[in-house]
């Protein structure tokens, strides 16, 4: 269940970064709009480079601060792609069910988020604009298919109506929360030897790179 940050100690015990990733057009800022500010603009304007919005929710009544990366669809921003992905533990794969073609090019999407990213990262396949059903061009049926013979997980949204935007993130953030606080409970286990610390005990975790500013740099997380 998610709380607001006010009801939340002001403690973060864990950043998660996710990045949002698709063709122009599709969604994404909507999605991150929705998630993060629970707002919709119908004027909205293609994304400039990178932009990211902070969330912080209670998971297992643990304090997650989601942090949610933007990015041009555009081909001409692909170079961003190894900074964009680094240190993400989770993805929304986006395409728009009004465009088949935007659906064709998720494989090609998956591919280069999977030779960028953390081999456990937690990826979601979303067909947004769920709200436009009559102008359907992508079966649900096509996007499950191809969602369960890539692993991922998949849910359809509408960033303009608000449905299962709120579910689609939780269900990602959730799930590596349990990825990681599972390798939490591994490391605990294990006795301390010579040399190396119990990395996860007692300590904030935070995906190398993401550290608030004026926070320790904490040696631990997403093993790659």
């Amino acid at each position: 269940m998610a709380h607001s940050y006010a009801e939340l100690n002001q403690r973060i015990d864990y950043v998660f970064k996710v990045v949002l990733i698709g063709d122009s057009a599709v969604g994404k800022s909507q999605l991150l709009a929705r998630f993060s500010r629970n707002e919709f603009s119908l004027d909205s304007k293609a994304t400039i480079g990178v932009e990211f919005q902070t969330r912080t929710l209670a998971i297992d009544h643990k304090t997650v601060k989601a942090q949610i990366w933007d990015t041009a669809g555009q081909e001409r921003y692909r170079a961003v792609t190894s900074a964009y992905y680094r240190g993400a533990v989770g993805a929304m794969l986006v395409y728009d069910i009004t465009k088949r073609q935007s659906f064709d090019h998720v494989a090609r999407w998956l591919e280069e988020l999977r030779g960028h990213a953390d081999k456990n990262i937690v990826i979601m396949l979303i067909g947004n604009k769920s709200d436009l059903g009559t102008l359907r061009a992508v079966s649900t049926e096509d996007a499950k298919e191809f969602a369960q013979q890539e692993n991922l997980f998949f849910m359809e949204t509408s960033a303009l109506e608000a449905t299962n935007v709120e579910s689609a993130f939780l269900t990602v953030l959730t799930e590596i929360y349990r990825i990681i606080s599972k390798k939490s409970l591994i490391a605990n286990d294990e006795p301390e030897s010579a040399g190396s610390s119990s990395l996860l005990k007692g300590t904030k975790i935070l995906v190398p790179g993401q550290e608030p500013p004026g926070a320790a740099r904490s040696s631990c997380c997403m093993s790659t």
